[in-house]
């Protein structure tokens, strides 16, 4: 993993009319790194997960990727820096967002061909690779309506995948799931986290991001309020509203 940050962001800050959703946040992503974003709903962290790559526009703070030319939202940004983030980022969202009328490999494809410019053969050859490791080559054909809660976000996942990002983003993938299909996409991500991938995961799942993330960044009220490795920040956090949280997280009854 290199020191050098892939993704520098700095006092991001985002409103929505008067509300003001994000109040400042500072996040750095190195290649290879899991980065977990928690914190109770409202807090602010889909909407910084989606300024990372142009779905949101903040209204102020830097944005840098990979060593280029910092972006300043106070600015006007230029629109091929628009399409820079969103070129080198890829998002699975809350609800897998999949086109009904396509079959799951159209959907994997779809990406590639049409932004990436792939020949359609190579971007099939990929995609069936790419379903075969989530264990989904034989619903190739199958149409979203035709899967699973689970299966549908895996192949979401795997949608993202094949657009070949260097920075991978997550909006809580697994809150729309009945319980039992949990394990199934939490597990895949798992694996990606192992092989390096590197990625951004909005969750409430505390145990996935005690087990796989490298740092666990804790939102609240458009900040960040505490910041620390998983063992730290989960076993002795520093801030009483973090332990707060944390609490009413893992001790619902209490």
């Amino acid at each position: 993993m290199s020191d050098a940050p892939l993704l520098r962001a700095r006092g991001i800050r985002k409103a929505f009319g008067d509300h003001q959703v994000l109040r400042g946040v500072d996040l750095d992503v190195r290649r290879g790194q899991v980065i977990a974003l928690i914190g109770p709903s409202g807090s602010g962290k889909t909407t910084m997960l989606r300024s990372l790559n142009g779905l949101a526009t903040p209204e102020a703070g830097t944005l840098e990727l990979d060593g280029g030319p910092s972006i300043d939202f106070a600015a006007t940004v230029p629109k091929e820096q628009r399409l820079a983030l969103r070129d080198r980022s890829a998002m699975v969202f809350q609800h897998h967002n999949l086109f009904p009328h396509l079959t799951v490999l159209q959907n994997v494809t779809e990406g590639p061909v049409q932004v990436r410019r792939v020949p359609r053969a190579q971007a099939e050859a990929r995609g069936l690779e790419l379903l075969g490791r989530v264990g989904l080559a034989d619903k190739r054909d199958a149409y979203p309506r035709e899967l699973s809660g689970g299966q549908q976000q895996r192949v979401g996942i795997v949608r993202a995948l094949a657009l070949g990002p260097d920075l991978l983003l997550f909006d809580e993938p697994t809150s729309a799931l009945d319980p039992e299909l949990v394990g199934e996409v939490l597990g895949v991500m798992k694996e990606l986290a192992e092989e390096g991938w590197t990625m951004v995961v909005v969750t409430h799942e505390l145990s996935f991001a005690r087990a796989v993330a490298d740092e666990v960044l804790f939102l609240d009220g458009g900040v960040v309020a505490e910041r620390g490795a998983p063992r730290d920040l989960f076993t002795n956090p520093r801030e009483e509203r973090t332990r707060q949280f944390l609490h009413r997280i893992l001790h619902p009854l209490d």
